[in-house]
């Protein structure tokens, strides 16, 4: 039996196909190679069309068939992770009514701070476990204001997640842990939040029935079969936010333990068994993938915007001359600290530790005389390293004291100057995994069908790469302390 999982990222599409039995990866590819575009209409605005992302989709499973590694009748369950936090509308048939608003648009901003303060600090941090802030919430509310004729059309509000599944079997749904991720739901009622939805003035008939993350989400239908080669109707058994299937994939699933990614955005994401928030809301917590009203399973996670685009941006700005193994071995040969230059990375809009901030990204201490190109991507990996470490101390100070953190040898961590800076910059070793979100996606998919007795069956066969050991603290403390300063200098600006 074969297993297909789907992450749906904000640049592409990856698709993997895992051997059940063995966990091997037989298939593995991307669509399309080079990064998908985001419309920004107004500065902080930040969309995507949800057809693209289908097509995509289709475009990357069909290029996983073309490498005739596996037999695509032997397919038996598909496993999606997608990008957190965007918002979806689709009308009574089906079709998308405008370009998703995705998770770094910055629009709703102040709407859900109204909606904080309306509702109640308290009554949100202990209900909802995060303020209304820029979630899908409240960009669904951002539509309800500017677009009414539009959102007088709405039938049906998805997360990117629910979409995807929808257009494999005509079927929508949702679960808690999208609806936490959205702010619609009540953790202390269990249940739609029923102050949200007042405030707002939402009908919860927009919500799609609800189900387990680790079920059927619909069965693929003779069309999409036809065209895309599989068997029709096997189960979309597993969706989850990708930082969500991103721990699901490092087998982060119980209380205590930590993950990081280092994508588009840069996440920590950690498990926890109690109802936990942080009074600013600087870091959030949703309904894990194994959360239910029995076993509570939160995770309490960390979201810089502003990490892999940040590293896409310099080598475009250079030319793109140079591929990315390319870009760290020239970083590697410019010393910790790059000679003065410091880059902070927070051009991706709102950042929410930094309470919602939008101070841009800055370069500082350029020296035309002794700085170049390497330095750059040097100074980039290094300030998305010590952003890391500044909302790791926001969790520190919220009592997360983490002894070991796991990721994905992938994107930022497929470099040694980004995984030894922030090993070194944070105080805290790094366990690396061959592992990505498409093929935990796979496993989940494994779990949702039956497949797998549990979780712990899934990951039997999990490999451990390396473990990088801080060696160099002292130093990096230094060089942070000289970043956490200029950073302070911005964010009193942005508030003068």
């Amino acid at each position: 039996m074969l297993l297909l999982g789907i992450d749906v990222g904000t640049s592409s599409i990856k698709v993997s196909i895992v051997d059940a039995a063995t966990q091997d990866i037989l298939a593995s590819v991307q669509y399309p190679e080079s990064e998908s575009g985001i419309t920004s209409l107004q500065p902080g605005w930040a969309e995507q069309s949800p057809d693209m992302w289908w097509q995509h989709v289709q475009q990357a499973i069909l290029k996983a068939h073309a490498t005739r590694k596996y037999d695509p009748s032997a397919i038996t369950a598909i496993g999606i992770g997608y990008q957190m936090h965007g918002l979806v509308l689709v009308d009574k048939q089906q079709h998308v009514l405008r370009d998703s608003i995705i998770w770094c648009d910055s629009r709703a901003v102040n709407i859900g701070n109204a909606a904080f303060a309306a509702i109640g600090q308290e009554k949100c941090l202990s209900h909802l476990l995060n303020s209304p802030g820029n979630f899908t919430a409240s960009k669904l509310a951002w539509v309800k204001v500017h677009e009414p004729e539009l959102y007088e059309r709405v039938d049906q509000v998805l997360l990117p997640g629910d979409y995807i599944a929808m257009k494999f079997s005509g079927q929508t749904g949702t679960t808690v842990s999208a609806l936490s991720e959205g702010i619609f739901w009540d953790f202390a009622e269990q249940e739609l939040s029923k102050d949200v939805f007042a405030h707002y003035g939402f009908d919860t008939a927009l919500i799609p029935p609800i189900r387990k993350v680790f079920e059927p989400h619909g069965l693929v239908s003779n069309e999409v079969a036809t065209k895309l080669g599989l068997r029709p109707g096997i189960p979309v058994s597993y969706k989850a936010g990708d930082q969500l299937n991103n721990a699901l994939s490092l087998n982060v699933l119980q209380p205590g333990e930590i993950a990081a990614t280092a994508g588009t955005s840069g996440v920590i994401y950690s498990v926890s068994d109690i109802l936990t928030y942080d009074p600013q809301s600087r870091v959030n917590t949703f309904a894990h993938v194994n959360h239910s009203a029995l076993q509570q399973r939160l995770g309490v996670l960390l979201c810089i915007n502003g990490t892999g685009i940040l590293n896409n941006w310099v080598r475009n700005m250079n030319g793109a001359q140079l591929d990315y193994r390319e870009m760290n071995l020239a970083a590697a040969a410019i010393r910790p600290g790059s000679d003065g230059l410091f880059i902070l990375p927070f051009g991706n809009g709102a950042e929410r530790m930094l309470n919602n901030a939008i101070i841009g990204a800055h370069v500082v201490n350029i020296d035309f005389n002794k700085h170049g190109t390497a330095h750059m991507f040097r100074a980039a990996q290094e300030g998305i390293a010590f952003s890391f470490r500044y909302g790791l101390d926001i969790m520190r100070s919220n009592g997360l004291q983490p002894s070991v953190i796991r990721a994905g040898r992938a994107n930022l961590f497929l470099s040694d100057v980004f995984t030894e800076a922030f090993v070194n910059t944070t105080g805290v070793p790094v366990e690396l995994y061959a592992c990505d979100g498409s093929v935990g996606a796979a496993l989940g998919a494994g779990i949702g069908a039956g497949i797998y007795s549990d979780e712990k069956e899934a990951f039997i066969h999990m490999k451990k790469l390396q473990v990088v050991e801080p060696s160099d603290t002292k130093r990096y403390d230094t060089l942070y302390r000289k970043w956490e300063n200029l950073l302070q200098e911005k964010l009193v600006h942005s508030n003068s």
